[in-house]
């Protein structure tokens, strides 16, 4: 079954570059029973109708709708392009193609078991746990010697152990982006593609391209939490969240200007505070949902109708919060590129 779901899935982004169609993929308020749909593109819908049955999280559950956001806004805005005769080499229909099978392989819906216990079940992170492992030796020998070198505070250790987890995270991402490019070249070298020659090799060529980019980040990451696990934080530490500094990390390593430095510095600032709020969301979303479960299982019907209803808009909430974070992100992520690309040519 999941398989199918899958293969239907694949076939819905193969094609892309073919025709569209309209019924299937122009913006409509209503299905053909009448009820609301939550996406513009039918696929984004089939995926998120498949989730809300499977046993996912509330926060795994928020997670993925914000990531379809982004991936309907990025396959709108392509539609676009196609329509005023950009991307005629298909290297960025190439990319939706991969970002999508990311996106099922991350939530297990790609035909695979996923394994890897994405959300933990602590609400606090406050307890450094001694069986706490990162699945990576390398990760799991730095994490043991930081946490015996007496060095960190227990603020700091938490601090740290968040970045831990974040390159775990990039690691395990970084594993599904080339099972997928391997897996869809060898679709494509059974299938009939309307990408030939030059074309083709340019679009392939990208794939690895991004392959090789990501596992530089991962070298770059992986060095930083070697020296943040020998030497501890500093005292003028910039930032806290993982993510953010990995932004700040890349923009230093751009030949960017002091006050362009301080002036992105300050809007990392701004993105911090963005990610923290969405993080606390996250929290109060999951408490929700135990206080809903133990309010289900006294069966008051009163009490569950205003438990479900506060639980709803804070599921709302977390997802619309975790879009715009994540948007944010793509947006600075792509200034710090272009920024450094264009002070590169100078």
């Amino acid at each position: 079954m999941r398989f199918c779901l899958f293969a239907a899935l694949c076939l819905g982004v193969g094609v892309m570059a073919g025709k569209y169609s309209r019924e299937l993929n122009e913006p409509k308020p209503n299905d053909r029973d009448g009820q609301a749909v939550e996406f513009r593109i039918a696929k984004l819908n089939q995926v998120w109708e498949k989730a809300q049955r499977m046993q996912l999280s509330p926060v795994r559950q928020a997670e993925l709708h914000s990531d379809l956001k982004i991936q309907e806004k990025d396959e709108l805005q392509w539609k676009k392009m196609k329509v005023e005769g950009f991307d005629e080499n298909g290297e960025k229909e190439a990319q939706l193609r991969r970002n999508f099978h990311v996106i099922l392989a991350k939530y297990g819906m790609d035909g695979k078991r996923d394994t890897r216990p994405l959300e933990s079940n602590s609400l606090k992170d406050h307890d450094i746990k001694e069986e706490d492992a990162f699945e990576d030796p390398r990760l799991d020998k730095l994490w043991n010697k930081a946490k015996i070198s007496g060095k960190f505070s227990d603020e700091e250790l938490l601090n740290l152990k968040r970045e831990f987890q974040h390159h775990k995270d990039k690691i395990h991402e970084y594993n599904i982006l080339m099972d997928t490019v391997s897996r869809t070249e060898e679709i494509h070298k059974n299938v009939i593609s309307p990408l030939e020659g030059d074309t083709k090799e340019h679009v392939l060529q990208q794939k690895h391209t991004e392959l090789k980019h990501k596992m530089r980040d991962l070298n770059q990451g992986f060095e930083r939490l070697r020296k943040l696990s020998h030497e501890g934080f500093s005292e003028d530490s910039e930032f806290r969240e993982p993510r953010v500094i990995e932004l700040w990390e890349a923009a230093k390593r751009t030949n960017l200007s002091n006050d362009e430095l301080e002036s992105l510095k300050e809007e990392l600032r701004h993105f911090e505070t963005k990610v923290e709020k969405h993080s606390h969301y996250k929290e109060q979303l999951e408490l929700s949902h135990q206080k809903l479960q133990h309010v289900e299982a006294l069966g008051d019907k009163e009490h569950i109708k205003r438990n479900k209803e506060k639980y709803d808009t804070l599921a709302e909430k977390t997802r619309e919060m975790g879009y715009k974070m994540k948007k944010h992100m793509q947006d600075l992520s792509n200034k710090i590129s272009r920024q450094g690309l264009q002070h590169n040519e100078l």
